[in-house]
């Protein structure tokens, strides 16, 4: 075969995978617009009765139904979580919330893929918005509405890839950075220790401007730590504890805790008092729990549990904190939920 003819079969063949792979790229946007364009298959609530729902005691939450608003922040009544829901104009991958402010998460998708947080006033007003490291995992906000931390994945996309490394830091809302948490002086068991390995994640902050906990990963094993932000101290306090939230009066932490089963790693709801050391493992959750819990009061905590059937749909369940209780399903089509008492 010539030269020529040679190109030119290699010229018809390219043709041919280019027009297969426009086809299939064609035939995916219609696909995901056809499913993307629908209206919600959940109760929604008018303008006006959103205008109250931001404004009474209320869940927030990411919407997850597979529809027009799929990503956009939507909020229920404390006193009715499974009714109508309100949207609001804002698309997070992951939100937290206070009665004074709001702390988005999000990827921002284009050439280059960057990642943002951004932090709203309670009627959606942008205060900041900063870049952050990596793809969004956790948020928190304090009490007060004064800081609020951030964790990202910079290397891996889950606990369950081995190498994954994070990023955590505390801001002032609208402010500055209190700076990466690796930085801070660890103390493990009592020892003060610089460890190569150490990954920090999954803030959650005391009732004061300056005490928080979080999880400290290094060497195989994860401790619960508390932190002193004014120091700049890590102090270990409890092992085995992941993704910690501290409950309304301060004495327990829900955390999610890992066993191995099927040959990975599994995570099960469980509580530790602070007080006594004593830990409770809400074994009747008998699914894989990857969240960050939140409490929806002294007693009950709530987490995000995705669809098998459904990709990318999830729900927020609710749990008593007695260990042999069976979880509820309280907000469908829902994920990282944030209680506004």
């Amino acid at each position: 075969m010539s030269r020529r003819a040679r190109v030119a079969t290699f010229m018809a063949l390219a043709l041919v995978v280019l027009c297969g792979v426009t086809a299939y790229a064609v035939a995916s946007a219609v696909r995901y617009h056809r499913t993307h364009d629908r209206p919600p298959t959940v109760a929604t609530v008018t303008d006006d009765a959103a205008v109250d729902a931001m404004s009474e005691p209320r869940i927030l939450f990411r919407h997850t139904g597979i529809d027009e608003r799929y990503g956009r922040v939507a909020v229920v009544s404390l006193v009715d979580p499974g009714g109508a829901r309100a949207f609001t104009p804002v698309s997070c991958d992951r939100v937290y919330a206070t009665s004074e402010v709001e702390s988005c998460l999000r990827t921002e998708r284009g050439v280059v893929t960057e990642y943002s947080l951004t932090e709203y006033d309670d009627r959606w007003h942008q205060l900041q918005q900063v870049p952050v490291p990596g793809i969004p995992s956790r948020t928190r906000l304090s009490p007060d509405g004064s800081l609020v931390a951030t964790t990202t994945f910079v290397s891996g996309h889950s606990y369950m890839q081995v190498g994954f490394s994070t990023a955590t830091e505390i801001r002032d809302v609208d402010g500055d950075s209190h700076g990466d948490l690796e930085k801070f002086d660890l103390v493990l068991l009592g020892r003060h220790v610089v460890p190569r390995d150490r990954n920090v994640w999954g803030v959650t902050f005391g009732p004061d401007d300056n005490t928080f906990y979080a999880t400290v990963g290094t060497g195989g094993e994860t401790y619960l730590v508390r932190g002193d932000l004014r120091a700049r101290t890590l102090t270990s306090v409890a092992d085995d504890v992941e993704c910690p939230s501290l409950s309304p009066d301060g004495t327990r932490i829900a955390f999610k805790q890992a066993s191995r089963r099927d040959g990975r790693t599994w995570w099960t709801p469980a509580v530790l008092d602070l007080a006594h050391g004593r830990r409770t493992v809400l074994s009747g959750e008998t699914r894989d729990v990857d969240d960050q819990i939140e409490w929806l009061d002294r007693d009950t905590v709530l987490y995000g549990v995705g669809r098998e059937d459904e990709p990318g749909v999830s729900d927020v369940w609710e749990l008593d904190t007695s260990s042999d209780a069976r979880p509820r399903l309280l907000i469908e089509q829902a994920w990282s939920p944030a209680v506004v008492r």
